[in-house]
């Protein structure tokens, strides 16, 4: 899922991703003393309630009090809150990116095995539950999903500029992230209109999720300021600023979603989890979208897990929902419905995943294009401030990008940004 964050800057970033409507966690019913109940905390716009649908369709004895909490890191505050006192729920989702705090403190969840994780732990990718996973052992979450990347972009938009609209032909222009600017350009000259929705979350936050290591390296130290691939994505970020190629608008905020419709812009970095919130927002633009690679490679954006907080009073409950409700067969249904990518690689040769095209996408193959994407990665080490300390390049970038920020000092500020914000 989806960057799904909340930044000073308000905007946010990645992560964000989600965000749609958010409501005070625990003002619905569910948990408590009753066995056939559950309170589920969920970030907003990820349409959770579908699947708890499902679910108590088949299982009409169980009542699941869904909350939409706001954004992911909206949802990761309230549950650091609660955890410090206050009421938790019996099963949250929590997105990667702010999973490492978490797991920080296995104690504060249930060590999933003991309700039998070990013996369904292979069923996902290694690298996705390892991150999942405590120093001890303990595993802490279920994961619902990963976040193959792609590029959405508008067939009828690219004709009238003069560029070529099949999916392999607009691949093609773009293997590298410099030649994505390049034609960014062109089409900019051509229609005098911005060419991609925002830089921060369509170019800097995809190119930073193909590097080999990211903010911390394989033995969990800090390298986000010494880092050169990330130096490089930022510097990225920066030519693709001066390029004057973006709409300046943050994903998820009320400008990106009016303008969305409008075709006020051409291409939005899609990772699977964004399929769905494209079609919810512009609905009558069915048909004039398709999806092509993404330009450097392979690589993962966001994806979220399932954990049962230690305080849970009905962690049972939860566990059985997490069990079928994630199952290999499911997570291929919840594809195949909104198009969020299985964690379970089982799966990545069934026949109907390869077959699933999207008419909204002009026939895309998505889960050819998606599993493609997702293969050859180089899985990195997530830390415990994985979250803040990407929301604050973000928010350097933005502070470039929408306020005249001096592109010159960005790096320095956000560096410096994060070393206040995490202490190191």
């Amino acid at each position: 899922m989806k960057l799904r964050t909340t930044t000073p800057l308000a905007l946010l970033a990645a992560a964000a991703l989600a965000a749609v409507s958010a409501c005070s966690p625990g003002s619905t019913s569910g948990g408590g003393g009753d066995p056939n109940a559950f309170e589920f905390w969920s970030m907003s716009g990820i349409d959770q309630q579908r699947s708890v649908d499902q679910y108590t369709q088949k299982h009409p004895e169980i009542r699941v009090g869904l909350t939409e909490v706001g954004s992911s890191q909206e949802t990761a505050q309230a549950l650091t809150t609660a955890l410090a006192g206050g009421k938790v729920p019996d099963l949250v989702l929590i997105q990667g990116d702010d999973l490492p705090k978490f797991l920080e403190q296995p104690q504060n969840f249930y060590d999933l095995r003991e309700f039998g994780a070990d013996e369904i732990k292979g069923d996902y990718l290694d690298w996705v539950m390892a991150q999942a996973t405590a120093e001890g052992g303990e595993i802490i979450g279920i994961p619902t999903d990963v976040g193959g990347m792609g590029v959405a972009y508008r067939t009828d938009l690219f004709a009238a500029a003069g560029l070529p609209t099949d999916r392999e032909s607009v691949s093609a222009l773009w293997p590298t992230w410099d030649d994505f600017i390049a034609t960014g350009q062109r089409y900019v000259a051509a229609t005098g209109k911005p060419f991609v929705d925002n830089v921060p979350t369509s170019v800097f936050y995809q190119a930073v999720n193909q590097v080999s290591q990211k903010y911390y390296d394989d033995a969990g130290n800090a390298i986000y300021a010494d880092n050169p691939e990330v130096k490089e994505a930022f510097d990225l970020a920066l030519r693709a600023i001066d390029a004057d190629i973006s709409a300046k608008l943050s994903y998820a905020s009320e400008g990106w979603n009016a303008a969305l419709p409008r075709g006020d812009y051409a291409v939005v970095s899609a990772p699977s989890w964004m399929l769905n919130s494209l079609r919810r927002i512009a609905p009558d633009t069915a048909g004039k979208w398709d999806i092509a690679a993404i330009p450097g490679g392979a690589g993962n954006w966001g994806g979220s897990y399932l954990a049962i907080p230690r305080r849970a009073q009905n962690p049972q409950a939860a566990w059985a929902y997490i069990k079928e409700m994630q199952a290999p067969e499911r997570q291929l249904s919840h594809f195949l419905d909104v198009g969020t990518l299985p964690t379970t690689p089982e799966v990545y040769e069934d026949p109907q995943l390869l077959a699933e095209t999207e008419p909204f996408f002009s026939g895309a193959p998505i889960g050819r294009i998606y599993t493609q994407a997702l293969l050859g990665l180089e899985p990195f080490h997530m830390g415990p401030d994985t979250a803040t300390i990407g929301a604050e390049f973000l928010n350097a970038l933005v502070d470039v990008e929408q306020t005249g920020g001096d592109p010159a000092t960005a790096w320095d500020r956000a560096v410096g940004n994060i070393r206040t914000a995490i202490g190191q």
